[in-house]
């Protein structure tokens, strides 16, 4: 045989091996269910497992407060001991817990970026942000109200920002602005205890020196870390005493400056004013979608801006007509709140998790009349969007409607 030939001679060894032990499969079964023993299975490990790592519920309490800047604090949750909640559950780092807390009588629910370690939920808590928003439903409510010892409901740990090697580079660029950094502290915590086999250049947005959270602690991080850890701040105030501090916005130049953007993956968390400004800068990139992932970041503030919205309808006030199990309801909605807002206004205490249109707990089934539905958030399957299930987040009544919502779990 020729040198040339012997290129391209290949020779498979063990399809025929694989076709033989195949054929023992079900004999080979059999044989392990005539060796079981009678007595009945009275535990399922593999259950208690997902029951450990996806709680449908986490009862917590708040162990600790710590104030970070003006208008940020992070809250220590652990278990409740008067509770079923023992131990809580581990998570990937950038992934959220939504708290459903009752505000004057109204239950509703926000998810919030866990900001601590995966490592530390093994020692037995977790970490949340929380920065105060200005005319802020919850938070004006957290700050009055929430102090050590007060008790919290929180789903398990959900969403899907966090990295994975089978898909993500493994430099990782953050593009964090405002409360956004909180899922970034996680990640840098995870590398630096070899959890995550990554690094991290941060790029973080804020618009006061003295309102930049975890400022220390990531300075710490990055020169114990050097390595693995970058943090690049950009201010947008007027006047920037800090060293080392780009000013404005984060544009394409400032990207490119601190990071080879065709061998980084980015990772963007923060307020949608952020996301919409970032997104066009790193469409001058000519990333591949793929290599852009980006946070849940909460409902439209204002559907108005959105170009196809129907400003007809801009103030007006719908009725929708809501069935929820043998319960049927009609209440008030406003055109430019979502579905959701409108069903937590009248106490209906819907089931919700991302308030983002991406994790669907809160799918429902429109049966009569027209919604909005955000295109940015609009995470549906083409077999919903064909037979009218909508995710009332992410959704706004431009007409009367008639719904069926599934009950909270």
């Amino acid at each position: 045989m020729s040198e040339e030939k012997k290129k391209f001679d290949i020779t498979v060894k063990s399809n025929t091996r694989d076709l033989f032990a195949f054929t023992k499969l079900v004999p080979n079964r059999k044989k392990r269910f005539e060796r079981a023993s009678s007595e009945p299975i009275t535990k399922d490990p593999m259950n208690e497992l997902a029951v450990r790592l996806h709680p449908i519920r986490q009862y917590l309490v708040i162990s600790e407060i710590k104030d970070e800047t003006k208008s940020t604090k992070t809250f220590k949750l652990t278990p409740d001991p008067d509770s079923k909640t023992k131990e809580v559950a581990y998570f990937r780092a950038g992934q959220y817990l939504s708290l459903k807390v009752q505000v004057n009588g109204v239950s509703i629910t926000r998810p919030y970026s866990i900001s601590s370690a995966p490592s530390e939920a093994l020692k037995g808590y977790y970490e949340i942000t929380v920065r105060k928003e200005d005319q802020g439903f919850l938070t004006e409510f957290i700050w009055d109200n929430w102090k050590r010892g007060t008790k919290i409901e929180s789903s398990g740990p959900e969403g899907y920002f966090f990295y994975e090697p089978l898909r993500d580079l493994k430099q990782i660029v953050g593009i964090a602005g405002g409360s956004g950094i909180t899922p970034f502290r996680s990640m840098a915590k995870a590398i630096i205890d070899g959890k995550l086999d990554a690094k991290l250049t941060l790029m973080y947005g804020s618009s006061e020196e003295d309102d930049i959270i975890y400022y220390h602690e990531f300075k710490e991080m990055e020169k114990s870390n050097p390595s693995k850890i970058k943090i690049v701040h950009v201010l947008s105030c007027d006047a920037i005493s800090l060293e080392g501090c780009e000013k404005g916005f984060i544009t394409k130049e400032i990207i490119e400056k601190y990071c080879d953007a065709n061998s980084s993956t980015f990772f963007i968390c923060g307020p949608q004013i952020m996301y919409n400004f970032v997104e066009e800068e790193l469409k001058k990139l000519n990333l591949p979608v793929k290599r852009i992932r980006r946070e849940a970041f909460g409902e439209v503030k204002d559907i108005l801006t959105h170009p196809g919205f129907p400003k007809e309808v801009a103030e007006k006030i719908f009725k929708i007509k809501v069935h929820i199990g043998d319960m049927s309801k009609e209440i008030p909605a406003i055109a430019t709140e979502s579905v959701l807002v409108a069903l937590e206004r009248a106490n209906l205490t819907p089931p919700s998790k991302c308030r983002s249109g991406e994790c669907g707990f809160c799918r429902s089934l429109l049966i009569d009349g027209k919604i909005y539905v955000n295109p940015v958030s609009d995470w549906r399957k083409s077999g919903d969007k064909r037979f009218n299930y909508f995710h009332p987040c992410a959704s706004y009544p431009i007409s009367d409607l008639e719904i069926i919502i599934p009950r909270d779990l």
